[in-house]
């Protein structure tokens, strides 16, 4: 072989081994982002899909919204414009209150939200950065 179609023969090979790791990398990534939405637009983009993978919400809890009993808890999440019911089967975390910021994460079936995991922070003026600019955009803001 002459050195010409041996260059050719090494590039080809690294291109062929990076373009098949990017994929590889890519494709492990896609299984493990979740992606988050506000209560509109999960309800505008979910409304006739069947399969949803894990997807996280946010927004306030809805005052008076809070069922509790043993094993269920049940709530609804608002952007002031949309609210949505939440179903989570666990213990929620001790800073989690009506009318505060959450974040919920889990599945959407039939416009209910079975969450898995329900995120509350410790900081008493919370709001996700997504939930804050969609109480922007619709004139709900009562932060700084």
């Amino acid at each position: 072989m002459n050195p010409k179609t041996q260059r050719s023969i090494v590039l080809v090979s690294i291109l062929l081994i990076l373009s098949t790791s990017t994929f590889l990398i890519l494709k492990a990534l896609k299984d493990n982002i979740v992606f988050f939405y506000s209560p509109t637009e999960t309800i505008e983009k979910f409304k006739t899909k069947k399969n949803v993978k894990k997807i996280r919400i946010g927004g306030l809890v809805v005052k008076n919204s809070l069922k509790q009993n043993k094993s269920k808890v049940e709530f609804e999440i608002t952007d002031k414009k949309t609210k949505i019911k939440i179903i989570y089967s666990g213990i929620l975390p001790d800073l989690f209150r009506e009318e505060q910021g959450v974040v919920v994460e889990g599945r959407i079936k039939k416009n209910i939200f079975e969450a898995t995991e329900v995120l509350a922070k410790h900081d008493e003026n919370y709001m996700p950065k997504e939930v804050a600019d969609t109480l922007k955009a619709n004139g709900n803001w009562k932060g700084n």
